[in-house]
């Protein structure tokens, strides 16, 4: 399917008969085509992903709900709800005030006071410059999930969770863009005075973070839109911020205008709401652990994977000390006590439910628990995630099920690669589609090459191994009748002549690619700008490499694209 979206001047509409839709830029006038294609024609997805696209029933009895109506849903999560909203929403109100959220926010903190308001949720790590662009889709689409839910009568809030417990600090501390030499630069900050088991939350960006706005800049080409990015992030990145702050800040500064409640999960307020869940969970983890051991296996007879292995000594949470270190926990099997594996300190069960209860700051959820708690401190109606997240959510319905709480909606995020003015004129120049930047570059170039550049020679190629393979059948027909042992091992020799031609075959790609350096180049651009390191463009690019290209509206322009429903992914030519 190919859409065509037109932009006017901000303000004005326009109606688009293939789609009815109106959006807007800063300034003159702009317009772009969407072709979407289906996950299982690109690389490297998982089958439990392309099943849940396709809503195939092999994975229906692990996402149970899966095609309820949202409106359905939301009155089973409103029923279930227990949290204080008021309590929720000073909380809340105390987070935007630190991180400078605009009115649209506050007044959406508002609304979830309402007892009929149902929240849509999404959330990532806190990486740096916020990280991969990936990360912006994933709030669009809450946002306009949101939206739509309100133009259809339902009162709806789009939260983003900042997963700001996290200690990868490794995975946190990088962002790539496109730099002007054409290939993928990756920034990194040295952070100062931090333990591995820190989450990024306590970790200070440090006096090093100046350099890394500096090389980030550095590599971007200078446009009308370059000054205005790079007052943006000094003025949110300084040494004093944390990885978390800074983060949140940013995101409101890019996004806050839709109204997108940001949740850090250490607020003091936003723990104490949690005590029960907590309480519930340590209660509970011998159920909790034989249930995610049987759905592993379930998962497996079913042939699909498990995104987070469980151990025999499985437990849903850590224990941050004394010093904000983030300690795992594990079940001691012999004892039914509870023991960290960073400091060897055994715990009793009933010392652990005293930590909830009393200062449940202390307690934070591994990855399987972290949507339960998600989803009982917020109505949520509908949660969007990625593809590793909706394998975390096939494993841990079963803890939704343990501590009675209603199985989230899950949908698949927006998922784009962005096609500048260059790329779609490379890809015009050669007749190639978007899904053939998926082959390896020296295919690529070897079908340009026998098709505009060297054609003659290509034509010739496929001739002589006609030719060869005529003459070789002749030959082992006769062979067949007077000498029919000799007949395999011209077999063999067979694959060897026919290889051999193959092999000069491409030493002439690898002779003309060398001599023509600019088609080397138009496909070096290609294949670096949309599919970098052998994987979407959404996975390593960060958003400052669009916006410093087509300036902050470009925000504007992926909300107007983004449908809650597309199941596809979507090419934006620009």
């Amino acid at each position: 399917m190919v859409v065509f979206f037109c932009l006017c001047e901000r303000g004005k509409p326009f109606y688009n008969e293939q789609m009815k839709i109106e959006t807007a830029i800063a300034s003159g006038s702009a317009s772009f085509k969407i072709k979407t294609i289906p996950f299982d024609k690109i690389p490297h997805q998982t089958r439990v992903f392309l099943d849940f696209q396709n809503n195939s029933g092999d994975l229906r009895a692990f996402y149970p709900g899966k095609n309820k109506s949202l409106k359905e849903y939301s009155e089973e999560v409103l029923a279930n709800f227990k949290i204080d909203r008021n309590q929720l929403s000073d909380a809340l109100r105390e987070e935007c005030a630190c991180y400078g959220g605009e009115a649209k926010t506050l007044e959406n903190i508002e609304l979830l006071r309402d007892e009929k308001c149902v929240a849509v949720v999404t959330g990532q790590q806190a990486g740096l410059f916020s990280g991969p662009i990936f990360t912006i889709y994933k709030a669009l689409s809450a946002i306009k999930q949101a939206n739509n839910l309100r133009d259809r009568g339902m009162k709806a809030v789009p939260v983003f969770w900042i997963a700001s417990e996290d200690h990868d600090i490794d995975e946190a501390n990088r962002t790539s863009i496109l730099g002007q030499d054409g290939e993928i630069t990756t920034i990194t900050n040295s952070p100062e005075d931090f333990n591995e088991n820190t989450p990024v939350e306590f970790i200070r960006l440090g006096k090093d973070i100046d350099k890394a706005v500096r090389e980030l800049m550095r590599n971007l080409p200078k446009t009308e839109f370059t000054r205005e990015i790079e007052e943006c992030l000094t003025e949110l990145y300084n040494p004093d911020e944390t990885y978390s702050s800074a983060f949140a800040k940013l995101i409101l500064r890019l996004l806050g205008q839709f109204g997108l409640i940001l949740v850090c999960p250490m607020n003091r307020g936003l723990r104490e709401l949690c005590s029960p869940i907590f309480t519930a969970a340590i209660e509970k983890r011998m159920e909790i652990n034989t249930a995610l051991h049987k759905r592993n296996q379930e998962l497996a007879d079913a042939g699909y994977h498990s995104q987070v292995m469980v151990g025999e000594d499985f437990f849903p949470l850590f224990y941050l000390d004394e010093n904000n270190q983030r300690n795992a926990l594990r079940l001691d099997l012999d004892t039914n006590k509870i023991k960290s594996i960073h400091t060897d300190q055994v715990i009793e069960a009933d010392e652990l439910i005293e930590v909830a209860k009393k200062t449940p700051g202390r307690l934070s959820p591994n990855a399987l628990m972290r949507s339960v708690l998600q989803d009982y401190l917020f109505p949520t109606v509908c949660y969007f995630g990625g593809s590793a997240e909706i394998a975390y959510f096939a494993q841990n319905q079963v803890i939704y099920e343990i501590l009675d709480r209603p199985v989230t909606q899950f949908r698949h995020r927006a998922s784009f690669t962005i096609i500048d003015r260059k790329g779609s004129r490379n890809l015009d120049r050669y007749e190639l589609d978007f899904e053939q930047i998926f082959q390896h570059k020296e295919e690529i170039l070897a079908e340009i090459i026998e098709e505009f550049i060297s054609k003659d020679t290509a034509e010739t190629f496929d001739q002589v191994e006609r030719s060869v393979a005529e003459q070789l059948n002749l030959l082992e027909a006769q062979l067949s009748v007077s000498e029919p042992t000799l007949s395999d091992n011209l077999s063999n020799r067979r694959r060897k002549i026919l290889w051999h031609l193959e092999t000069l075959r491409k030493k002439f790609h690898r002779a003309e690619t060398f001599k023509n350096e600019v088609l080397k180049r138009r496909i070096d651009y290609l294949t670096t700008s949309l599919y970098p390191e052998n994987g979407l463009q959404e996975r390593t690019m960060n958003i400052f490499y669009f916006l410093n290209h087509y300036g902050f509206n470009f925000i504007d322009w992926l909300y107007e694209a983004i449908d809650p429903d597309e199941r596809e992914h979507q090419v934006m030519y620009l």
